[in-house]
């Protein structure tokens, strides 16, 4: 980690241990310039002498601290940047991960794992290294000085150092589990919050609220022990450091009387020797603030890792290309299951013609949805063969298949952001005036002409400025704007209203033109343009053929279909 997100800011590294380098040495000289202020007070020399140690005192103070302010906002500069690049790197990679994945992990508790977890890094990568260097290196400078002293008190001061950090490493081991533990409920807990917020409404609906507080105080029920134990395992550091910080000043203060009633030392000696024993409690100090930030960020980098190492099912091709225009569809045998136990799909066998309209009917759980997504490589069959233009679509690049692939379904994800980038999802290459021609060929020329920016309008996230329609419409204007060789509709139109339905029936003719089409539908007015009928029961092929001659045949279920009301046959 440190390696990958760190030594590419060596620059700023440097500098900052230049810095941090500099205010040690600064805190070492300062204690000489007081001893030198005290025994020259009990001299009868000028004073002079005095008066410039206090203002190189103060100079050194101010100075230290103007270095101290600077190396903050590095540090904290550098943490910042570190950190960005990772949540980068888990977001893409968790966007890159298969529909399993996403399946069996709450969104917030992702989101824990991409946010919450890299928080607890900030320090680790901003200043860790440098910092825990730096701290043992003025630890040794004051031992050093000590010795140079006397070498009794250097003695005293070195066993009381190496007792201190000792305690605090042997405590450490023991609050590590813990805090693994309390990454891990808190991102089960952020995961809980976030997947019923989201269902707020279905859960008032239902008079589900009593139930999912239960569940919240359960949760809580859960985390308090640990995180008392994580709280116990910070004040036992706490305490243990206050302690040994006591039992290092009763040290300094017994040798220092000592050697002054041996006339050793000086007065000013005596209190450098203090100063030093005070000093010496900081980095100590410091050290057991890093390790416990090291504890936290231990459990983070698990969790980190973990995702990081986390490999998609759904793997990249080799990067066969797919021919431009509408693209020809084939299942070979295809047979999937999501848990490896029942099959969602057994055996299919289907082929699309470019440029034909497929009506893809079934009841609710029949497989119909799943067949759709597979064309889009989120999930890959267990046995058989997918291609499209004559090509598996495992040999094609995934970046390449979803731009030649297109779905468009009931529920529609409108970001935080512009008309424009909603349409095209940031890519520049679409120009504008594409843009307004395919919003006018939909029927939303209108809606176009009364936006108050334009394409610049902001659209709220999930579209609460927008009508169910409108959403869908835009949604529709999004695939067209990709010119995909394939479109799949997965009851695209089943949120429309009758006048919006009728106006994106049109809009479709004129769109489809020229590219192949999967339609699953629930509406009679929806497969009227398919080509062909495959209808699936319990992930099987029961009957496919031609529209028209199976709407002809008295005998097909298609027409059976036609007859009883499409609609009431698939509810």
């Amino acid at each position: 980690m440190l390696s990958r997100y760190l030594l590419p800011q060596r620059t700023t590294l440097i500098g900052l241990a230049a810095l941090l380098f500099a205010s040690i040495g600064l805190q070492l000289v300062n204690p000489q310039i007081i001893r030198y202020f005290i025994d020259t007070a009990q001299s009868d020399k000028s004073l002079t002498p005095l008066y410039y140690a206090a203002l190189l005192f103060i100079g050194f103070s101010l100075f230290q601290q103007i270095v101290s302010v600077i190396a903050t906002y590095v540090s904290e500069n550098l943490a910042w940047r570190t950190t960005n690049q990772l949540r980068g790197d888990l977001a893409e990679h968790g966007l890159k991960l298969d529909m399993s994945f996403h399946k069996s992990n709450t969104t917030g508790s992702i989101i824990e794992r991409v946010d919450g977890d890299v928080n607890a890094l900030a320090n680790f990568f901003s200043s860790f290294i440098i910092h825990l260097a730096g701290n043992l290196l003025l630890m040794l400078g004051i031992i050093i000085l000590l010795f140079r002293e006397n070498i009794l008190i250097g003695s005293a001061m070195l066993l009381f150092v190496l007792f201190a950090v000792y305690i605090i490493q042997w405590i450490r081991k023991f609050a590590l589990p813990i805090w693994t533990k309390w990454r891990q409920i808190n991102a089960e807990f952020y995961g809980f919050i976030g997947e019923h917020l989201e269902g707020t409404e279905d859960t008032r609906a239902n008079g589900a609220t009593g139930f999912v507080m239960n569940r919240f105080y359960s949760l809580l029920r859960r985390m308090l022990p640990i995180r008392t134990k994580a709280f116990l395992g910070f004040a036992s550091m706490w305490i243990t450091t206050i302690i040994i910080f006591a039992l290092g000043n009763a040290m300094a203060f017994a040798v220092s009387a000592y050697l002054w009633k041996q006339g050793s030392i000086t007065i000013g000696t005596v209190y450098l020797i203090f100063y030093y024993t005070e000093l010496l409690a900081k980095p100590i100090e410091k050290i057991r603030t890093q390790i416990e930030d090291l504890q936290k960020a231990d459990a983070s980098l698990v969790r980190i890792r973990e995702l990081l190492g986390t490999r998609s099912k759904i793997e990249d091709g080799p990067g066969a290309k797919l021919s431009s225009g509408p693209l020809s569809v084939e299942f070979r045998d295809v047979t999937f299951s999501y848990d490896d136990d029942q099959p969602t799909l057994d055996d299919i066998a289907l082929q699309l013609e470019p440029g034909e309209v497929l009506g893809l009917l079934g009841r609710t759980g029949s497989g119909k949805t799943t067949l759709a997504r597979m064309l889009l490589r989120f999930y890959d069959p267990q046995r058989g063969i997918i291609a499209l233009g004559g090509t598996d679509i495992k040999q094609c690049k995934l970046s390449e298949l979803r731009t030649k692939v297109a779905l468009v379904t009931q529920n529609i994800e409108i970001l935080q952001g512009s008309v424009r980038d909603n349409l095209t999802l940031y890519d520049e290459t679409i120009s504008d005036s594409d843009i307004v021609r395919v919003l006018g060929e939909l029927g939303l020329k209108g809606w176009y002409a009364s936006l108050p920016e334009g394409l610049d309008t902001l659209l709220a996230s999930g579209g609460g400025s927008l009508s169910a329609g409108e959403a869908q419409l835009l949604a529709f204007a999004r695939v067209f704007l990709t010119d995909p060789g394939l479109v799949i509709l997965d009851e695209a139109s089943s949120r429309l209203d009758p006048l919006t339905e009728y106006r994106m029936e049109q809009a479709i003719d004129k769109l489809l033109t020229d590219r192949t089409c999967v339609i699953i539908a629930h509406r009679l007015s929806t497969v009227e343009r398919a080509d062909k009928i495959v209808i699936l029961e319990q992930g099987r092929i029961v009957e496919a053929g031609i529209r028209t001659k199976l709407a002809s045949d008295p005998n097909s279920r298609f027409s059976g279909m036609l007859a009883a009301g499409l609609e009431e046959v698939l509810a």
